[in-house]
C-alpha cells in the first residue's frame, strides 16, 4: 500500500523525468535545425523581414492617422511582438501543434502511442519550426524598441507572451483533433489557425458589435490583440482575469478533446521509428 510520501515522491520523479524528456527533444530539435544552417538562417531572417514589412504599412497608415480609436503605433507594434513572439516560442518548442490533423489523418500517431511519456506532448514537442524563431526574435526586438524596460514592463510583456502562445497553440489544436471526427481535417485546420492569427495582429476596438462579442468568446484572438492597452499599457484587472481564465478554458478544451478523440484513433499499421 503506498504512503503519501511514496506518493508525493512518485508524482515528484514523474514531473522531473517528464522535464528532461521535453529538454532532450528540445535540445535534439535544434541540433537538427542547426544541420542546415543556411536554411535556418534564411528561413528564420525571412520571416522577421516579413513581420517588418506589415509594420512598415502601419507605420504609413499612422502618418495619415496618428490615433484610431485610442490606438497609436506603437501599440500596433507591441501587438504585433506579443502575437509574432507567442506564435514563435510555441512553435519552436511545441512545433506540432499545426501539424496534429496530418499527422493524425496519415495514421503516424502509432509511434507516440508507443513510448511512456504523455501522448499529446510527445506529439507536440517532436517538431521545431524554423521560421517561427524569426517570429520569436522579432518580437524581443520590437519590445527592445517601444517596451518598458523595467522589470514591472519586462514581467508584463513575458506573461503577454505565456497569454499568446497558449492560446494560439490550444485553440489550432482543438481545430486541429477534428481530424479524429471527421477524417482529414488538415485543410480545414489551417485555415482556423491562419485565420485566428489574423485576427491577432488587428487592433481589438476596430471591431463593433457581433464581432467583437466573437472575438473574446468562441474565437479569443482579442484575448491576444488587446494585450498593449489591456495589459501592457496598464492593467486592467477585468481583463487580465479574463485573459487568464479563457486561456486555462481553451487549454483544458484542446487537451479534452484531443485525448477523448484519440480513443476513436484507428492505427495506421505503419512501422517507423522518430529520426
Amino acid at each position: 500500500m503506498l504512503t503519501e510520501d511514496n506518493r508525493r515522491f512518485m508524482r515528484k520523479s514523474t514531473a522531473s523525468g517528464t522535464l528532461r524528456y521535453l529538454l532532450t527533444c528540445w535540445k535534439l530539435n535544434a541540433a537538427g535545425a542547426m544541420e542546415f544552417r543556411l536554411s535556418f538562417f534564411l528561413t528564420a531572417g525571412m520571416m522577421f523581414i516579413n513581420n517588418c514589412i506589415w509594420l512598415v504599412f502601419w507605420g504609413i497608415f499612422f502618418t495619415k492617422f496618428p490615433v484610431v480609436n485610442g490606438w497609436e503605433l506603437r501599440d500596433v507594434m507591441l501587438m504585433w511582438a506579443v502575437a509574432a513572439g507567442g506564435f514563435g516560442w510555441a512553435n519552436m518548442l511545441f512545433g506540432n501543434f499545426t501539424r496534429v490533423a496530418a499527422i493524425t489523418a496519415a495514421g503516424q500517431l502509432d509511434v507516440y502511442l508507443t513510448q511512456p511519456k504523455p501522448v499529446l506532448l510527445s506529439v507536440l514537442a517532436s517538431r521545431m519550426s524554423l521560421m517561427a524563431i524569426g517570429d520569436f526574435m522579432f518580437g524581443w526586438v520590437i519590445y527592445g524598441l517601444v517596451g518598458d524596460h523595467s522589470l514591472r514592463g519586462l514581467a508584463l510583456f513575458m506573461l503577454g507572451l505565456l497569454i499568446s502562445g497558449l492560446l494560439i497553440m490550444f485553440f489550432t489544436l482543438v481545430a486541429n483533433s477534428l481530424a479524429f471526427y471527421i477524417g482529414n481535417a488538415e485543410g480545414l485546420a489551417f485555415q482556423v489557425f491562419n485565420g485566428f492569427l489574423a485576427l491577432t495582429t488587428y487592433p481589438t476596438d476596430i471591431f463593433r458589435g457581433g464581432v467583437r462579442i466573437i472575438l473574446f468568446t468562441l474565437v479569443p484572438a482579442g484575448f491576444i490583440s488587446y494585450i498593449p492597452i489591456g495589459l501592457l499599457g496598464g492593467i486592467q484587472d477585468s481583463f487580465l482575469i479574463g485573459a487568464l481564465g479563457i486561456t486555462a478554458l481553451v487549454a483544458g478544451i484542446g487537451i479534452a478533446f484531443f485525448y477523448h478523440g484519440l480513443r476513436r484513433y484507428t492505427s495506421g499499421n505503419q512501422l517507423g521509428i522518430r529520426s
